[in-house]
């Protein structure tokens, strides 16, 4: 018991905000001049890496556009507080968003209008050779259409698909704004799960904000080692590949990106198996962050699956599509049609209906109590003063309101399409895969499970429909537990929420313009895909195969070639039997844990690791095993626990400086060529 008094004052030390701290708003002026600035010079940037590398910006950005409001304020002798950091810490993640339309595997970043480019160049693949004059115009221009010889988005021949993706994006942030509110409630305020990785924003935001004050205490510190080491690795692994491609004729990459892959090297030995290992350094110090059992739970599931039950399965002539030779991509892809897709959506049922079941023991504890008599720690009608909170009927009238116009909206763009299917997906299928997702966030970091795969394409075939326009429209299937992490971060740093509001509105409108114009810009450079951008050029003839050929599955075979394909491929790969043993397998493993009294995120782990690969699994669990039996004993659980968000965050915050750096050169280049010849 001497002890307790010492950990005590310790997590007073390492906690964000004091208790006592009121709420402020964060959204005003210097906001609203931070989210012009990612519009305009983040934005590009990441369209430019997302379209040559495949990367995202999201997590880099962010720290990039603190720390240089941070630089600016300081000269000019302003103090950006806690809440302005993190709202505008948010700005700039909502700005630099992927753009990929709903049900293709091809994201592309950088707004709304990334999506609109996969749409002309699908249409013009040689997959959709036949396909073409079936898809409608509120989709893509015809092909008979000038945009594409032109390479311009400013054409009346684009009104109706910017009009219908606009209004998409409106009831899209008006129901995930709602409907992530009212599962903030449940899961923060009624179950009161962790966030394990909401801390990292918002600590890195209080660093931050200390060196505003010119109070630079051990937040900055730790921040500062964190950038140190984004920038050394940030060296080797982006900026030596983006600059030599400039000027080099060939590019130069030190570290594979992003991942050395052995799965075709051990095919004589693990037939079937997957193995390698991911070079960014980030997914260690992810591994410091993320709670030790869920990272034991998934390495083992995912390298015991992966190295182990492949090859057994491939005995068994289970995995009949795998081949030697492949490597990491297509041995994935073929395992999981054969396999692990079916046996996944067992899983992800029993962990849906363990988190049901979580929920309706928490609130029959709570109701006990108050039958009993005693104090509650959280109760609906007592929450934090200050907050901004509104009522959860008005925000389910919210969403209820947005779901409805994306139910007209399809009901009009899709009339022969059965509305009832549509309405399922929206009030029932969303919110319950929300709240999987948003109680995956809570307990682990992560939306484990949030999803059931190919629902939404088994559902156009089982319908009977017969077209293509369905494909295309806006169907209200969203995960919105994700908007749980901001509202957690909002609190923890002591922000209003209505400031989060605000923000969505101003950043929707700056997304839609700057995505327009840069995307414009980027695709008058040259086509997309072409040898400019190489990572399209090589991933994107696969996704239009892919796409496409799930059109033709609801087309007549006399419409056009390989109507049939598409059915056959659907009948093939969702096996029931392999469903029925995932939700056995899940219902078991659960059951065994329980009895043992194991942890119960060793359990949530384990299932998200099955059948997932195990390049960036090895890497976390040696930073989980790194963070607990080395850092935590020599700085103590309590301090540990408090610099390794802050030292994860100042990570991204280097990459991202440099990163952004050497694109800044890359865009120039591209430009000035353009000019030039």
């Amino acid at each position: 018991m001497a002890t307790d008094p010492q950990r005590q004052r310790d997590e007073e030390q390492f906690n964000i905000m004091p208790e006592e701290a009121p709420f402020e708003e964060g959204f005003n002026i210097k906001t609203l001049w931070a989210c012009l600035f990612v519009g305009i010079v983040m934005l590009p940037g990441a369209i430019y890496l997302g379209l040559v590398t495949g990367q995202s910006m999201a997590g880099a950005s962010e720290w990039v556009t603190i720390i240089l409001f941070l630089e600016i304020a300081k000269r000019s002798f302003i103090r950006l507080r806690t809440q302005e950091l993190i709202i505008i810490y948010w700005i700039a993640g909502g700005l630099v968003a992927v753009g990929g339309r709903l049900g293709t595997g091809a994201q592309t970043y950088g707004g709304p209008f990334g999506g609109l480019i996969w749409d002309q160049y699908m249409i013009q693949s040689p997959a959709a050779e036949g396909l073409a004059r079936f898809i409608p115009t509120w989709v893509v221009p015809a092909m008979t259409s000038s945009v594409y010889a032109e390479r311009t988005f400013f054409h009346r021949d684009w009104i109706a698909p910017i009009i219908v993706m606009f209004t998409g994006m409106i009831l899209g942030r008006a129901g995930s704004l709602s409907m992530g509110y009212v599962l903030f409630r449940v899961t923060n305020d009624i179950e009161r799960l962790p966030f394990p990785m909401a801390p990292v924003q918002a600590r890195g935001a209080t660093a931050l904000a200390e060196t505003s004050s010119k109070q630079e205490g051990w937040r900055w510190r730790v921040f500062s080692t964190g950038t140190c080491i984004g920038l050394v690795w940030g060296l080797l692994y982006v900026v030596v590949p983006t600059l030599s491609g400039i000027f080099l004729t060939d590019t130069v990459q030190i570290l594979p990106i992003p991942f050395i892959d052995f799965t075709a090297e051990i095919k004589s030995i693990l037939p079937a198996a997957i193995l390698g290992i991911g070079t960014d350094l980030g997914h260690l110090l992810i591994g410091f962050v993320l709670p030790f059992w869920v990272v034991v739970g998934s390495f083992f599931g995912a390298t015991i699956s992966q190295l182990f039950v492949n090859p057994i399965l491939y005995s068994l002539g289970i995995l009949h599509r795998w081949s030697p030779g492949m490597t990491a991509i297509p041995a994935s892809i073929s395992n999981r049609f054969d396999f692990w897709l079916s046996f996944t959506i067992g899983t992800a049922i029993v962990v849906f209906l363990t988190g049901v079941g979580m929920v309706v023991k928490a609130l029959r504890e709570q109701r006990q109590k108050r039958a009993a008599g005693q104090a509650i720690s959280m109760r609906l009608e007592d929450l934090p003063k200050g907050r901004g909170d509104v009522s959860i009927a008005f925000a389910l009238g919210i969403w209820a309101l947005s779901t409805l116009g994306f139910i007209i909206l399809c009901r009009i763009l899709v009339p022969k399409f059965p509305w009832y299917i549509v309405t399922v997906f929206g009030f029932v299928y969303t919110p319950i895969m929300s709240y999987i997702g948003a109680r995956m966030i809570g307990l682990t970091g992560s939306p484990y499970g949030a999803s059931i795969p190919y629902i939404r394409e088994a559902s156009f075939f089982l319908s009977g429909y017969r077209g293509t326009e369905v494909w295309f429209a806006p169907i209200p299937i969203s995960d919105y537990g994700s908007q749980v992490a901001v509202y957690k971060q909002l609190e923890l740093t002591h922000t209003k929420f209505g400031g989060l509001v605000k923000m969505s509105a101003l950043t929707l409108v700056i997304l839609f313009v700057c995505s327009l114009v840069f995307w414009q810009f980027i695709w008058r450079l040259a086509p997309v895909p072409s040898s400019t951008y190489p990572f399209v050029q090589k991933f994107w003839p696969f996704e239009s195969t892919m796409q496409t050929m799930w059109i033709k599955s609801t087309m007549n075979p006399t419409d056009v070639q390989g109507g049939a394909v598409g059915i056959a491929l659907l009948r093939e790969i969702i096996k029931p039997e392999y469903i029925f043993t995932g939700a056995a397998f899940g219902g078991l493993l659960y059951g065994l844990l329980a009895f043992f009294k194991a942890p119960t995120l060793l359990f949530f782990g384990f299932v998200s690791g099955l059948g997932a690969w195990p390049h960036f699994v090895i890497p976390q669990f040696a930073g989980a095993m790194l963070g607990r039996f080395y850092f935590q004993k020599r700085f103590g659980e309590a301090r540990w626990q408090a610099y390794a968000p802050i030292l994860l965050a100042g990570y991204s915050c280097g990459m991202g400086l440099i990163g952004m750096t050497s694109i800044a050169i890359a865009l120039i280049s591209k430009a000035i060529s353009q000019v030039v010849f």
